[in-house]
C-alpha cells in the first residue's frame, strides 16, 4: 500500500507532461545563439530559429549572448527550465572545453540532444610566397625546416588550432603557432609574410583571397571537397585519412527536455533542411548540411566527438592561460 501514493504521483507526472507536449508551444521560444551578432554563426543560429518558428507556427525569440567561444551561451542554456521554451545552439565547443576547464556543466547531463545542423568548412591556406602548394610538401617543409613554419589561428584551442595540432600528430613535425583574436587579421598578417600558412574555421573569410589570388589554399578539412572551391582536394584525398574535421552547429536544449517535445523540435529541424531555399542560405555561407536522424544520432555524435578532441587536447598539452 506504501507503494500506492508512488504509483500515483508517477501516474500524474506523465500524464501532465504528454498534456504539457500536446500543448506546446503556447508562448513564445526563446533561442540562444552563444555567439555575437552578425557573423557567419550568428546566420546559423537566426536560420534554425527561422525554421523552428515557421514549423512549429511559433514566435522564436532569438537572444545572443557571447563569449568564451560559445562556453558562456552554453553556461545560459544548461541553466534555463526544460521544458521546451528555451533551446539554441549547441556547437563543438560543447566537445572541447570540458577538456579545458572552461566549462562549469556536464555536456551530456546539462544538454538534451535534438539534432545537428551544419558543419562550416575548415581549410589550410598559404602565403603564395610560400614552398609548398600542398599537406604533401607542406610535410617534407615542415620536417627540413622543424618549428619554422609560423601558422596563425583565431586562439589557442580554438578549432583551427585543435586541427593543426591534430596534422602535427599525423605528420611528426611540429610547427610554431601564432595566435589571434580574430580570423580576418590572420588573412592580413599572411598576406604580409608574418605567418607562413594559416588554418581558418570556415573558408567564408579566406574564400575572397583566395579568388584575388592573393593567398593560395592547401587543402579542405572536409569529408567531400567543396562546391566553392572545386579544384581543391580535401586533406582526406591528399593522403591524411584522419584530417576530416567538422566544426559543427546543431541545436540542444537544457537537460532533461520532455522526449515528445525533443522528437517534435527534431522534426521541425530536419524538415526545415530540407528547403531548398534553405539549404542554398547556408551552403552560400560555405556549411555543409548535417541533419541529424534522430536525437538519439546526435547525442552519439557528440559522445564521438567530445573522445575525439579530448584525445588531441590531452596529447598536445593544450592548456588555456
Amino acid at each position: 500500500m506504501k507503494s500506492f501514493p508512488y504509483f500515483l504521483a508517477t501516474a500524474v507526472l506523465a500524464f501532465s507532461a504528454v498534456a504539457h507536449a500536446d500543448d506546446w508551444p503556447s508562448k513564445p521560444i526563446k533561442f540562444i545563439v552563444p555567439f555575437p551578432p552578425g557573423g557567419p554563426t550568428d546566420m546559423i543560429g537566426r536560420t534554425a530559429a527561422d525554421i523552428l518558428s515557421k514549423q512549429l507556427k511559433a514566435t522564436v525569440v532569438v537572444e545572443n549572448r557571447p563569449g568564451a567561444n560559445g562556453v558562456l551561451g552554453l553556461d545560459v542554456l544548461s541553466k534555463a527550465p526544460p521544458d521546451g521554451y528555451t533551446v539554441g545552439i549547441t556547437a563543438i565547443t560543447l566537445a572541447t572545453a570540458p577538456h579545458l576547464g572552461l566549462s562549469k556543466w556536464d555536456p551530456f547531463k546539462d544538454f538534451t540532444p535534438i539534432s545537428n545542423m551544419v558543419a562550416t568548412t575548415p581549410i589550410f591556406v598559404a602565403n603564395n610566397a610560400a614552398p609548398y602548394n600542398n599537406l604533401k610538401e607542406l610535410t617534407a617543409y615542415a620536417k627540413a625546416n622543424p618549428n619554422k613554419v609560423a601558422y596563425g589561428t583565431p586562439g589557442v584551442a580554438t578549432i583551427p588550432h585543435l586541427a593543426a595540432e591534430l596534422f602535427q600528430s599525423q605528420i611528426g613535425a611540429k610547427f610554431n603557432h601564432i595566435p589571434y583574436k580574430g580570423a580576418v587579421q590572420q588573412i592580413t598578417d599572411l598576406i604580409g609574410g608574418q605567418t607562413q600558412f594559416d588554418s581558418q574555421s570556415s573558408l567564408v573569410v579566406a574564400l575572397p583571397f583566395i579568388k584575388d589570388k592573393r593567398i593560395k589554399p592547401l587543402a579542405v578539412m572536409t569529408e567531400t571537397r567543396s562546391p566553392a572551391l572545386p579544384d581543391v582536394p580535401t586533406a582526406k584525398e591528399s593522403g591524411y585519412p584522419e584530417m576530416v574535421v567538422v566544426p559543427w552547429f546543431g541545436v540542444g536544449g537544457p537537460g532533461g527536455l520532455p522526449p515528445e517535445i525533443t522528437k517534435k523540435m527534431h522534426e521541425a529541424l530536419v524538415k526545415g533542411l530540407a528547403e531548398k531555399e534553405t539549404q542554398d542560405k547556408l551552403i552560400a555561407l560555405g556549411n555543409v548540411l548535417l541533419p541529424s536522424k534522430s536525437p538519439q544520432e546526435f547525442a552519439t555524435y557528440i559522445r564521438d566527438e567530445y573522445n575525439r578532441w579530448g584525445k588531441v587536447i590531452k596529447d598536445a598539452n593544450i592548456k588555456i592561460e
